[in-house]
């Protein structure tokens, strides 16, 4: 098991993933402990005295102007978390319970959220040991941070709550006691330092960024071995077509299905066969680039928001300050998450396309539904179907979140991103893209079964040998959807791509 040091300055998205998934353990820097303890000194000198600073000695959103004695502190934190989780529906994956746990310790190690070490220290016990809280998906608004899943998270510290723990559902009092962690007593500004940010969406949309990026390069891959079982023209990927037109992403685009497709001889060159390809092969540097462009923009965004300060008020101890802002506000993410969203929707949609043209005999020279005995059998008909079902699926979900906004706290919180939604949205998204494009594959391997002394690219070689590992062929009509589980397990998997980088190099 990996080892992970975090002190809210160099947090990247692969690491937000070791820990989420590969139980990565976390431990604080001596920089960040130093400077949370300053921040927390502050905040306790603040409270001695009396002052007048919302969060700490006021109530919270509109109660903003209700003062607070010092006696009533550890009182004001707990109402604070049990009255704000109130999220319902499904809960949130483990992954992505963990990566909240991660993205709150990062932003509190700053320094900025006055939070004492020995509460932080609670959280990354909680990681370290793997009690895992149970936060259901829906109730934030993106934009007093996502305070209703955050304090559901933080229920379990306090011993309450549910949790799961060694895979099995139990209080978050009997986790913490298994794990062997003492319960938090919050006191002055605790409370909300945990549940203010914007670290659901965050989470979610870090984890789905990363598997975005994977299934960017499984439709590189996939789609090139459309094109082979399609005898696609390889011209329209020549450098100087997409240097003419300087879009980065799509220069990167056509130079992989070159790479991808070295070597074969199912591919043809204009002129051959047909002068052009439809759309769905002649622009697939085009279609992807774009979406690749894309990622890598949320990318960039969700990078920054892992190591932000995004709670409020902010703690400046170094200039005895303490400031109300709205980091907390989830805009910054909503926009990109709906972009993410629309982006990978995208893979999906011209995906579908290609699969269409695989079984439509009007659009090929292969058996009907790539099946020799039509008729008798169904062969691909519905696995088309299936593909068609999703895609349009998604562009449902692909409608942005963050155009909406509805005023909360008696209009005090009077515009909210939806981030967590839009979040939450690509990531369905994500899944039936995913579907979507292990369908392709299914029907490209099918396809490419036909063709007689098939010499594949010297990238798609490798993706058909280990395809072939574990499907199949089909002769005649069989159940389908575990072959499509499979070709979806493949694709979230990596081991596509896995197996061509080692061949050819990084996509």
């Amino acid at each position: 098991m990996g080892h992970l040091i975090i002190d809210g300055e160099h947090l990247s998205i692969k690491d937000l993933v070791d820990v989420a998934r590969n139980n990565f353990s976390v431990q604080l820097s001596e920089n960040a402990i130093q400077k949370v303890n300053k921040s927390r000194a502050y905040v306790e000198q603040l409270v001695d005295s009396e002052a007048v600073v919302y969060g700490i000695t006021t109530g919270f959103g509109k109660f903003s102007d209700t003062y607070i004695s010092k006696e009533d502190t550890k009182e004001l934190q707990r109402n604070l978390i049990v009255s704000h989780a109130c999220a319902m529906g499904d809960p949130l994956s483990e992954e992505v319970a963990r990566a909240m746990m991660l993205l709150r310790a990062n932003a509190l190690s700053k320094g900025f959220s006055g939070i004492r070490y020995e509460t932080l220290n609670t959280l990354v016990e909680m990681l370290n040991k793997g009690v895992h809280p149970i936060i259901p998906e829906k109730g934030s608004l993106g934009a007093s941070g996502d305070l209703a899943p955050l304090s559901h998270l933080v229920l379990v510290m306090m011993g309450e709550g549910e949790a799961i723990y060694k895979g099995e559902k139990m209080s978050g009092g009997e986790a913490m006691n298994k794990a062997g962690i003492p319960f938090v007593e919050l006191t002055s500004k605790e409370g909300l330092a945990l549940i203010n940010g914007t670290q659901a969406m965050t989470a979610i949309g870090a984890l789905a960024v990363y598997d975005a990026e994977n299934l960017l390069k499984n439709a590189e891959i996939i789609s090139a071995m459309t094109v082979e079982a399609l005898k696609g023209i390889t011209d329209a990927y020549d450098e100087k077509v997409h240097l003419a037109r300087g879009q980065q992403g799509q220069i990167v685009e056509a130079k992989n299905m070159l790479r991808l497709l070295e070597g074969s001889n199912l591919t043809t060159k204009q002129g051959e066969i047909r002068v052009q390809d439809a759309y769905t092969l002649r622009c697939i540097p085009q279609i992807h680039g774009a979406s690749r462009d894309a990622i890598n923009y949320v990318k960039n965004i969700v990078t920054i928001e892992i190591n932000a300060a995004t709670d409020n008020p902010l703690i400046f101890a170094d200039y005895n300050q303490v400031i109300s802002g709205g980091n907390f506000h989830g805009q910054p993410m909503a926009l990109p998450m709906d972009f993410l969203g629309i982006a990978v929707a995208e893979l999906a949609n011209v995906s579908e396309r290609r699969l269409e043209r695989l079984v439509n005999p009007q659009l090929n020279d292969l058996p009907a539904f790539l099946t020799r005995k039509g008729g008798l059998n169904s062969g691909f008909m519905i696995t088309q179907y299936a593909a068609a079902s999703m895609v349009s699926e998604n562009k449902v979900l692909a409608h942005p979140a963050s155009v909406d906004s509805i005023p909360s706290s008696a209009n005090q919180e009077d515009h909210v991103s939806m981030g967590t939604t839009a979040a939450r949205k690509a990531r369905l998204i994500l899944d039936n893209a995913q579907k979507v494009l292990g369908i392709e594959a299914f029907g490209a391997y099918q396809a490419i079964s036909f063709r007689e002394d098939a010499k594949l690219g010297k990238g798609t070689r490798e993706a058909f040998a280990v395809i072939a590992k574990q499907v199949e062929p089909v002769e005649n009509d069989r159940i389908m959807y575990t072959d499509m589980n499979k070709f979806d397990a493949m694709v979230k998997s990596g081991v596509l791509v896995k197996a061509v980088e080692q061949a050819i190099g990084e996509l």
